[in-house]
């Protein structure tokens, strides 16, 4: 593998939202959490290998709201952890906004299957 690691996590954000740097971290750290603490529960070999290598994350970045649905609706079909992230609606976007989707942890080139076409964030 070209990144060294056997297990990682794909952090998807959009970028017509317009968020500030801050609320972009902020989106991706509840993306990570909530869809690590799935991997826990659903695959807990793959969590426990990815908490082990130092818990790989990439962050990607995708155009609008149909890109982020088009990626869940794929990480469902895998039956890989996720997490969509829909925000409360109390600094930049409104209540329900969906602004992030966290996949994984789970196999390198499984979640490069999903992810690999995506731009860097």
């Amino acid at each position: 593998m070209s990144d060294g690691f056997e297990y990682k996590q794909g952090l998807i954000v959009r970028l017509d939202l317009k968020m500030g740097r801050g609320k972009i971290a902020v989106q991706c750290a509840h993306a990570a959490v909530s869809a690590a603490e799935e991997a826990r529960l659903r695959f807990p070999e793959w969590w426990k290998h990815w908490i082990e290598e130092g818990q790989a994350k990439i962050a990607l970045k995708v155009s609008d709201l149909d890109s982020i649905l088009r990626l869940e609706a794929d990480a469902r079909s895998k039956h890989l952890p996720f997490c969509i992230v829909k925000d409360r609606g109390l600094t930049q976007v409104q209540p329900g906004t969906i602004t992030c989707l966290g996949v994984g942890p789970a196999p390198s080139h499984v979640l490069d299957g999903l992810t690999g076409d995506l731009p860097l964030l």
